[in-house]
């Protein structure tokens, strides 16, 4: 355990977990695994680094803001019955350590149609009482075409003839009309699906989370499940979810712009893939051209 944080350490002998060992991670954290003292399994998540780090898609990220939203969303969706890793304690200091629920799977995946169901419920719960750190204070329809713009800018230096971001007023006027007001979670993969059956079990990482219209999530989705480690059917998902309202607006394919230009950054940056990288450019210039047609410009 040479690579466990000091302060990770000490916290579990603090609390007498027993067995701590690494559990996985990502771009921003990692998690560790142990045991209680009644028997039960947590996980502890903390910063991969410092406490502020940067990436190409996110210049600034302030891992304390995001453990905080992750603990205030999950209690209150644990509260609502939701499947959630129900938070036990966030410990902040150097660094910060978020102490969650151990939630089991059993690597056979999600239902998928039962997930459409599961979304479409989250969708018509109340959001939490906190604005989430993703949102950098900013409603979705004015957060959405800066970070569009923002990531295009930044991808121009990987990938060559990218072609402009489509102009910002005319994006925020356009979701600007769509509904709002729903938590949506932005990341759904199977990643952050803990699974028993085909039931998820667990709904993990609300760090891309944002306040907004539901059909976000929907372009989200469409987007991903066009990658197949996502392990998402999307037309199976629509047909839990039921009601796919929005999924034919010029706002859908805003919101899979959104998606299209993260993963095309992601993939010729941080998550370089001599594959995906490619691939994911001339998938953002498709839905690049989508977006110009819908708006008309």
């Amino acid at each position: 355990m040479a690579d466990t944080p000091a302060s990770v350490r000490a916290l579990a002998a603090d609390r007498r977990f027993a067995r701590l060992r690494p559990a996985g991670g990502g771009v921003e954290f990692r998690v560790f695994e142990a045991t209680a003292p009644d028997g039960s399994k947590v996980v502890l998540r903390t910063p991969v680094g410092g406490r502020f780090q940067s990436t190409p898609n996110d210049r600034h990220v302030d891992t304390r803001s995001l453990l905080r939203w992750e603990y205030v969303v999950t209690r209150h969706l644990d509260r609502l019955g939701f499947p959630v890793a129900a938070p036990r304690e966030l410990v902040l200091g150097e660094p910060d350590v978020l102490v969650s629920d151990f939630v089991a799977d059993d690597g056979r995946g999600a239902d998928q149609v039962a997930l459409g169901a599961l979304l479409l419920r989250l969708h018509r719960s109340p959001p939490p009482p906190a604005w989430p750190a993703a949102a950098q204070g900013l409603p979705a329809a004015r957060l959405l075409p800066r970070r569009i713009a923002d990531r295009f800018a930044e991808l121009a230096a990987f990938a060559a003839a990218l072609p402009p971001a489509p102009p910002g007023e005319r994006l925020t006027a356009v979701l600007a009309s769509r509904p709002a007001g729903r938590l949506v979670h932005l990341d759904v993969r199977a990643p952050n699906l803990r699974c028993t059956g085909g039931a998820v079990r667990g709904v993990l990482d609300w760090s891309n989370a944002l306040i907004g219209d539901p059909a976000m999530e929907l372009g989200r989705l469409a987007e991903y499940a066009l990658l197949p480690e996502n392990g998402l059917d999307y037309e199976a998902v629509l047909a839990g979810y039921a009601e796919p309202a929005g999924i034919d607006s010029a706002a859908f394919w805003i919101y899979r712009l959104d998606a299209a230009v993260m993963l095309a950054l992601l993939f010729n940056s941080e998550a370089s893939h001599a594959g995906l990288g490619p691939r994911a450019v001339d998938r953002l210039r498709e839905v690049h051209q989508r977006v110009r047609r819908e708006l008309e410009y």
